[in-house]
């Protein structure tokens, strides 16, 4: 079990998944650069949260929900869960504090079935790295609400379309797995060596990691570079 203080973003679970380094160099170093390709993923993320909750047909939707889970030391945010179904019941051995139901059991009421959808920009595609980061957050939502959640759903915003995912074993395995890889990566404290790769071609970390003729002191030079054209900017327009 970890602490609230040891908490690491869910989302991490998607660049480790896609390369390790990427994963460092985002969480452990806090570089960042955007492409065409994220600033479309945040457009798309910043909609869906800043709409409201709402009912549909029986099935209540919950937008920006926040995760926790202290026994995979994660957190994050989903972007939408729904809550399928009639109301799932608890039962338990009653207590003084508490009213029995029938045959003496206590009977609690909560929501529905939970079915975490996460939102992504591009055209349908079985991404594992996607797969991982919603089981992750299905994980959440057990531990939360001590529910079993089977089911979600990656919705991709170009071709408008969801792709069922189950939660299978070998699924929360890898999940869990992941997890315990990226607490142990960053606590490390090492940025491991780039791996050139196709993948290489859509990341737009690419400036900053250099996987081809890497070497730190060019990736601290970039960053050197990239503020002081900002600086340069300030400087001009107050003047």
């Amino acid at each position: 079990m970890y602490t609230e203080d040891d908490l690491l973003p869910i989302s991490a679970l998607q660049h480790l998944r896609f390369c390790r380094r990427r994963c460092a160099l985002i969480h452990l170093e806090g570089l960042w650069t955007e492409n065409r390709f994220t600033a479309e993923g945040n457009l798309l993320h910043r909609r869906v949260h800043e709409e409201s909750d709402s009912t549909d047909d029986g099935v209540r939707i919950s937008r920006g929900l926040r995760l926790a889970s202290l026994r995979l030391g994660l957190f994050g945010v989903a972007d939408v869960v729904e809550f399928h179904g009639d109301n799932i019941v608890h039962c338990d051995r009653p207590t003084p504090t508490k009213r029995g139901g029938p045959s003496g059991l206590v009977v609690e009421q909560v929501p529905g079935q939970p079915f975490p959808v996460e939102y992504k920009r591009g055209k349908r595609k079985p991404e594992q790295a996607y797969r991982v980061q919603l089981c992750a957050q299905a994980l959440c939502l057990e531990e939360m609400l001590g529910v079993d959640v089977s089911l979600g759903a990656l919705y991709f915003g170009k071709s408008r379309r969801r792709m069922p995912v189950e939660f299978d074993l070998s699924l929360r395995q890898e999940t869990e797995r992941l997890a315990a890889e990226l607490h142990q990566l960053l606590d490390s404290g090492q940025t491991p060596p780039p791996e050139p790769g196709a993948k290489c071609k859509s990341c737009s970390m690419q400036p900053l990691c250099l996987p081809k003729g890497v070497g730190r002191r060019s990736a601290v030079a970039y960053v050197v570079r990239s503020v002081s054209h900002i600086l340069d900017e300030q400087d001009h327009e107050e003047a």
